[in-house]
């Protein structure tokens, strides 16, 4: 089982560790395009602060992560699990886990990045600022920077593929058709007096409690049934979404409004 996760804006700078070491990260088929996003945006950083915050798509109060983001070759790492701070990251809790939940966290989830592609969540990343949406001088969109490469890997993977990454980290790697049998694509829904709506934060809590519900049960599933009837099992109301050929199943998680 491979479950892709988006990355969060919002992240945890280590105040220690060593530098990134690319060659080091996991799925090395990645490496090339890494060096080149890498090098672009420090390039980029390196410009007029808000010329360079204007190209990340970041407001005039947030120079300092173009200033930054200047450093990123020489600044401490640490496990992406921990890099990555947000609502999901929060709710999946990983400083709470088992030794045995902690192995599954590494062996089944990868980690979408606009400057790594994929990282596992051991792998040792710095802190640094930039969205997958953002078209950098001398690469071009990240969408198409990214998009071969990722969906190679994905696709190279064994298993069934749990995808709950947003719109924008699909697009840096879309499912391929040929994996799109054994792959589902999660959504999570918040209905309040019959209408159902994609709420940002009951969105990102309830996937990061999912992905720790799968992680702690001694069950992997196979196929996007047993997806489902997983998470039924975990007390999750569930729904078969809109599918269609060569596009990954849709599974609906329905909550109440709070």
């Amino acid at each position: 089982m491979l479950i892709l996760l988006p990355p969060s804006e919002g992240k945890s700078a280590p105040l220690s560790g060593p530098p990134v070491d690319l060659a080091a990260l996991s799925f090395p088929t990645l490496t090339r395009t890494r060096r080149r996003v890498l090098a672009a945006l420090i390039t980029v950083s390196r410009a007029d602060p808000t010329e360079a915050a204007a190209v990340l798509g970041l407001g005039p109060t947030q120079s300092t992560e173009v200033i930054a983001n200047r450093g990123l070759r020489r600044r401490p790492c640490g496990p992406a699990i921990s890099v990555y701070s947000g609502v999901l990251y929060e709710a999946l809790d990983h400083t709470t886990m088992t030794a045995r939940t902690r192995g599954r966290l590494g062996e089944h989830v990868a980690i979408s990045s606009a400057l790594w592609g994929l990282v596992r969540p051991d792998d040792l990343i710095p802190a640094y600022r930039l969205s997958g949406g953002v078209s950098l001088p001398g690469v071009g969109p990240l969408t198409t920077a990214w998009r071969t490469p990722v969906s190679s890997v994905i696709e190279d993977r064994d298993g069934l593929i749990v995808d709950l990454r947003s719109s924008t980290y699909v697009a840096l790697g879309p499912i391929p058709p040929t994996a799109a049998g054994r792959s589902v694509a999660v959504r999570v829904l918040q209905e309040r007096a019959g209408t159902r709506t994609v709420v940002s934060h009951s969105n990102k809590a309830t996937k990061g409690r999912i992905v720790r519900s799968l992680l702690d049960s001694r069950r992997t599933p196979s196929d996007p049934d047993a997806l489902g009837a997983a998470l039924a099992r975990a007390g999750y109301r569930v729904e078969a979404g809109p599918s269609s050929p060569g596009r990954p199943a849709v599974l609906d998680v329905i909550v109440d409004q709070p």
